[in-house]
């Protein structure tokens, strides 16, 4: 193969040039002078089927992929098939396109399923086989690989609520409460929910599913749901929140399309290169594994085995999603544990002294402004006259020089400070305090000579 001019067409592709690539991608296959070696004509094919895609030509894109297929030595038949059955969908033959998912989920190389059973379900739901659908849907919310399996929740609820299973849809959409999803998908979840709820005649859980959906203002529920609302809210106004006979079916035709199903049956295309390249590739992530429980099992496979299976796994892909919930439960931890810290620092400190105010901004205050000290600075236990005499024996005008020493306790601390007199001389003072609440309060004043003691 000509691979300077398959790499001039995989740049074309990669900046949207499809038509160029198309080109390219075709005089690559062309090229006589250069042999196609074993899987190439399929790689080759492939690539065109994809260029066709994006000029919206399936019906030439379907040619091309057919003949990647007829490539015995190509491996990404699976691909393929999934790409065949995307083309098919959008041209509305769903049963050629439920063939083809079938062949991509059964090809073991086929590295992404859930994508393949989606389309599938999709497809099904538009043939109005909503158990076969439900079994693809369910398959697709089981795999492990699949990132959101929510969507695939959504619409297994709508496949049981065809099916007047409605205990089962609640189950379904339940499950999928667990997962992140966009305010406009939660928002129509909580209102297929609601009438669930209703059709099982549980007419509080439905209300409250109603007013979660529309709390935001930014959805409406459908004219269904509306008149489901509004029988739940009746029933629960006349004291009937719980009834064991449904007053009304479902409509059959309420909320079918799914939110996987565009309303014209078109296909939803996505874009991967198969081979880790920066080539887009029409690629969808299908999967590696064929079903263990094909299709064709029907509603005995879908019944007997949803409840078992979707409950395991639930605790195994849930895994994931709690690992990330616990991101926020380690960052709660940590706090937790740094304010019990923080505490146990400031028990420790006022233990050994610490106060707010603390001791040695109260003697500052008490130098800075003595007589005013007297009113304020004083403990509760000593007398106006004493805090007077007190400060009497620090002089107007007298600065602060210096601690000389601090003996800190809990309850109790004494100062040691020296301070320059108005006429230069300095004095030393011994000032107790005593704890008021964490601060400190002045208990005693009194002058120090350090040559007596």
């Amino acid at each position: 193969m000509n691979n300077e001019l398959f790499q001039q067409a995989r740049a074309a592709y990669a900046r949207r040039d499809y038509q160029e690539a198309l080109a390219a991608y075709t005089q690559c296959l062309q090229d006589a002078s250069r042999p196609l070696a074993p899987g190439e004509t399929g790689l080759l094919y492939h690539q065109i089927g994809n260029c066709l895609v994006k000029l919206k030509d399936p019906g030439e894109a379907i040619h091309a992929y057919t003949q990647a297929t007829a490539d015995a030595a190509y491996d990404a038949c699976g691909t393929v098939n999934y790409n065949l059955g995307m083309a098919y969908a959008s041209l509305h033959d769903y049963e050629d396109a439920v063939k083809h998912f079938e062949v991509a989920v059964s090809d073991a190389k086929y590295d992404a399923p859930y994508k393949a059973y989606t389309g599938m379900g999709s497809a099904l739901l538009k043939l109005g086989k909503s158990a076969e659908a439900g079994v693809a849907f369910r398959e697709a919310a089981l795999d492990e690989g699949n990132p959101d399996p929510t969507k695939a929740l959504l619409n297994l609820g709508v496949c049981f609520m065809a099916l007047n299973r409605p205990a089962d849809a609640v189950a379904s959409y339940e499950s999928a409460l667990q997962f992140d999803m966009q305010s406009e998908t939660r928002n129509k979840l909580y209102a297929n929910l609601g009438q669930a709820y209703v059709a099982c005649g549980q007419m509080q859980k439905a209300v409250n599913a109603f007013e979660e959906s529309i709390a935001d203002k930014t959805y409406f529920l459908s004219d269904s749901a509306s008149v489901d609302y509004q029988r739940a809210v009746a029933a629960v106004a006349q004291g009937t929140s719980e009834i064991t006979q449904v007053m009304a079916p479902v409509p059959a035709a309420a909320d079918m399309s799914g939110l996987d199903v565009a309303a014209d049956g078109s296909a939803v295309y996505v874009d991967q290169d198969p081979y880790g390249s920066a080539d887009p590739y029409y690629y969808a992530d299908p999967y590696a594994q064929p079903s263990a429980y094909p299709a064709s099992e029907g509603e005995e496979r879908f019944f007997n085995a949803s409840d078992e299976e979707l409950e395991q796994w639930s605790r195994g892909l849930a895994k994931q999603e709690r690992k990330r919930k616990n991101v926020g439960l380690k960052i709660l931890v940590v706090i937790v544990l740094l304010v019990l810290a923080a505490f146990a620092a400031s028990v420790f400190l006022y233990t050994q002294g610490w106060g707010y105010p603390s001791a040695q901004t109260v003697v500052e205050e008490l130098f800075a402004d003595p007589q005013a000290a007297s009113s304020t600075l004083f403990a509760d236990e000593v007398e106006p006259d004493s805090a007077a005499t007190m400060t009497g024996q620090i002089a107007e005008g007298t600065e602060l020089m210096g601690f000389d020493g601090v003996d800190a306790s809990m309850s109790e601390t004494v100062a040691y400070v020296t301070a320059e007199t108005p006429e230069g001389g300095q004095m030393q003072y011994k000032v107790s305090l005593v704890r008021d609440l964490i601060g400190w309060k002045v208990s005693n004043i009194e002058l120090y000579f350090a040559s007596q003691n």
